[in-house]
């Protein structure tokens, strides 16, 4: 599949580290043209998929930030083919201590993006009758897992929008998916170590999930290959979730 993706313009949001890199990192090996989002710089990744990648420092929880992105993606490439919505947070806060504030910031992050995301690069997508969106979920919403509320809420309404916009995109040529990792190893993550191992000991495959462990059905659900799925909610998380 090491061309799966030629001629495909790609942006990626979260894309300095973590899964968003391993995402970045692997739609390039396949060919794309990669757009890298993040908030603070993605020179590292850059540089480690080489050509000449546009890197746009912007905080997608803003509508602004999503038009300004869609623009220059226009202005360069003059098209856009695929977008994975990757950024997140996750603060953990028992719901006692909960407040608006932090309530509506995960919202914005989490799925206020994917809408805003949609709003701006729809209209590309629909010059060329193609186009996929990947959102990422979480399989957390599977867990009983105290002081995460307002995360678990957030992620859920990824899985409820990605099936809602499959539908108003089916006729366009444009798939929407959502992909539920299991908790992976990620500079964010490195303080919850110890809680990952003991998670992954209730899954099929019982190791701690990476980020190429996520980068890949990402990219197989951004391909051609994956042209009849859309509104699907796709749990990568080794086995931890049950067929009921």
């Amino acid at each position: 599949m090491s061309g799966s993706h030629a001629g495909r313009v790609a942006v990626v949001t979260g894309a300095a580290q973590g899964i968003g890199r391993a995402i970045a990192e692997l739609l390039a090996a396949r060919g794309a043209e990669l757009v890298l989002v993040d908030l603070g710089p993605a020179d590292a990744v850059r540089d480690a998929i080489g050509g000449d990648p546009l890197c746009i420092q912007a905080d997608i929880s803003d509508d602004a930030g999503w038009a300004r992105i869609a623009a220059l993606v226009d202005e360069r490439h003059g098209r856009a083919d695929i977008v994975v919505n990757n950024a997140g947070i996750y603060p953990m806060r028992p719901f006692d201590e909960l407040d608006n504030e932090l309530w509506r910031k995960t919202f914005a992050v989490n799925i206020d993006a994917h809408f805003y995301a949609a709003k701006h690069f729809v209209p590309l997508m629909r010059r060329n009758r193609w186009g996929r969106f990947v959102n990422i979920s979480s399989n957390s919403i599977g867990y009983a897992i105290p002081g995460m509320s307002h995360y678990m809420a957030s992620k859920m309404a990824v899985i409820g929008f990605v099936r809602g916009l499959a539908n108003d995109l089916g006729q366009d040529g444009i798939t929407v998916n959502a992909v539920l990792p299991a908790p992976t190893v990620t500079p964010g993550t490195s303080t919850m170590s110890a809680s990952f191992d003991m998670l992954a000991q209730t899954q099929a495959i019982k190791r701690v999930a990476q980020a190429d462990d996520i980068a890949g059905p990402v990219a197989f659900l951004t391909s051609d290959d994956a042209a009849f799925i859309t509104g699907q909610a796709v749990v990568v998380d080794g086995g931890a979730y049950k067929i009921s």
